[in-house]
């Protein structure tokens, strides 16, 4: 079973649209995927279907009800701020060691899917690529003393880092490789995302960060042609089938 975490150099990143845009594509290619998305912010309980767990749902072709949402994103809150700073606006906070034994308890083999009280629904019918995607940036802080780097360590998966193509990303990028190493997280692929009118080259910044994160595989999401890097990765993420 083919697990990832995706997380991001930073927030608005694209790391929804890129976990989306992989479900659609194992989809088609017959796979039956999974994703979860523990922990969001902003989350509107009038709109769920626009939130970041509503599109991944949508990806999956499945609801966004309530049982779905609980499912995949439990950890649920209202202010578009870092999670914990959302979480002690409503008086909560996280508790990190659930969290990482949600996150595990979604991962077969390392346990059977139909024992995890909220992840059930989605995990017993997979047999696909999971994905699970993080909040915010590498750094975001989850509590006092977490960061989703450490939800990562701690998880025991590899991630993708998605950054993007604008001026300050190479700095951002080469920072957050560094945060990940330094806690022994597994990089699968470093995915740069094209900013809209950047004054630095998609290219360019590929060629420089390939200088620098050597040994790391890197794609590149151009935004006129985006789906040749989502193929790429799914086939570096799931060898089995391209």
């Amino acid at each position: 079973m083919d697990a990832h975490f995706i997380t991001g150099t930073g927030t608005d990143i694209g790391k929804t649209w890129l976990a989306c845009a992989l479900l659609r594509h194992w989809r088609d290619a017959g796979m039956r995927p999974a994703a979860f998305k523990p922990v969001l912010s902003g989350f509107d309980p009038q709109r769920p279907e626009a939130s970041d767990a509503g599109a991944l749902l949508a990806a999956l072709g499945r609801a966004a009800s309530v049982g779905e949402l609980d499912a995949i994103a439990p950890w649920r809150f209202a202010a578009p701020l870092s999670p914990d700073m959302a979480a002690a606006r409503e008086g909560r906070t996280i508790d990190f060691a659930e969290l990482v034994a949600y996150t595990r308890r979604c991962l077969p083999p390392r346990g059977n899917p139909r024992h995890a009280e909220r992840a059930s629904a989605v995990c017993a019918d997979n047999s696909g690529p999971i994905l699970v995607e993080g909040v915010g940036g590498v750094m975001a802080p989850l509590d006092e003393s977490h960061t989703v780097r450490d939800w990562i360590a701690a998880s025991g998966l590899h991630c993708v880092l998605m950054a993007g193509s604008y001026l300050g990303s190479l700095s951002h990028t080469l920072t957050a490789l560094e945060a990940l190493a330094r806690v022994g997280a597994g990089v699968t692929a470093v995915v740069v995302n094209e900013t809209p009118d950047s004054t630095v080259a998609l290219d360019a910044t590929l060629e420089a960060l390939s200088r620098h994160a050597v040994g790391i595989p890197l794609v590149s999401i151009a935004r006129d042609t985006p789906q040749p890097g989502v193929v790429r990765l799914a086939a570096l993420l799931c060898p089995e089938i391209v």
